[in-house]
């Protein structure tokens, strides 16, 4: 475990992602390619592999050290990724804005991991990257994920039409938004 490492249930951490994880990236996103198929965008099959994770953490992790993403997992008491929360398109200057995406391993989902992980994102979007704002978007049928940023103080602020192309189609979203503080930024 890092200094980074919240425990979020007694088997279930929250640290920041490492490029080591893509092997257990790989298997994660194989076992729930299925369940996730209708709120993510089609993959090629190099995506599952731990070839194609590599790749996606190397590049991740880039845009992290650039102050532009920064990437966490849950994993299990093996240490093994069961979920996935990436503060992204990370802003500064008068907006101070990010946009998060998440997923929880079907076997995980609805014991309140996910709604624990994005109120620590927000947390570490306030406290360590000095952030205003953080926004999500959910596929508009994706009534679960709609209560887990409920419930970690977004609110809804609209519909965006067409919004990200998802398994094979444009598909409408739910935009939220929650702010953080109402500080001036700073520097």
């Amino acid at each position: 475990m890092t200094d980074r490492t919240q425990l979020l249930a007694p088997d279930v951490a929250f640290r920041p992602a490492e490029r080591a994880d893509a092997p257990s990236f790989a298997a994660a996103l194989t076992r729930n390619r299925a369940y996730m198929r209708r709120w993510e965008p089609v993959r090629p099959d190099t995506f599952y592999t731990v070839e194609g994770q590599s790749a996606r953490l190397t590049a991740l992790l880039a845009e992290r050290d650039a102050g532009r993403a920064m990437p966490w997992v849950l994993a299990d008491a093996d240490d093994r990724v069961i979920g996935a929360f990436t503060l992204s398109g990370i802003e500064r200057g008068p907006f101070r804005n990010g946009r998060l995406g998440y997923w929880v391993d079907e076997g995980r989902a609805g014991r309140g991991l996910a709604t624990a992980a994005v109120r620590a994102v927000c947390e570490a979007a306030r406290d360590r990257l000095g952030l205003h704002r953080v926004e999500a978007a959910t596929v508009t049928d994706n009534d679960p994920s709609g209560r887990v940023l409920a419930k970690a103080g977004f609110e809804r602020i609209g519909t965006a039409p067409g919004y990200l192309h998802i398994n094979a189609r444009w598909r409408d979203h739910h935009l939220y938004q929650r702010l953080l503080h109402d500080d001036p930024p700073a520097g």
